[in-house]
């Protein structure tokens, strides 16, 4: 894939996707482009830094990870299982 992105199906409610599809339009975005901003923001927000700069990977180390940080881990909430 171009710019080696990882590709996958994403499945979701249509009011969900209209909302986005009007979202995306008003930023002039794709759906993609707008799904990928959004996702970026909330990492950004969560964890205080893009995943995508260069610059800010070189200075993170592998064990500075959420993996090795139980709280960090712990703060983002998991949405409930749906009733089966």
């Amino acid at each position: 894939m171009a710019d080696d992105k990882k590709g996958f199906l994403l499945r979701l409610p249509p009011q969900l996707f209209e909302q986005l599809r009007r979202w995306a339009e008003q930023d002039m975005r794709s759906i993609n482009g707008q799904i990928e901003w959004l996702l970026r923001e909330a990492i950004v927000k969560h964890f205080g830094s893009d995943p995508t700069d260069a610059k800010a990977a070189k200075k993170k180390r592998p064990s500075d990870s959420a993996a090795e940080n139980p709280a960090a881990a712990a703060s983002f909430p998991r949405p409930p299982r749906p009733h089966r």
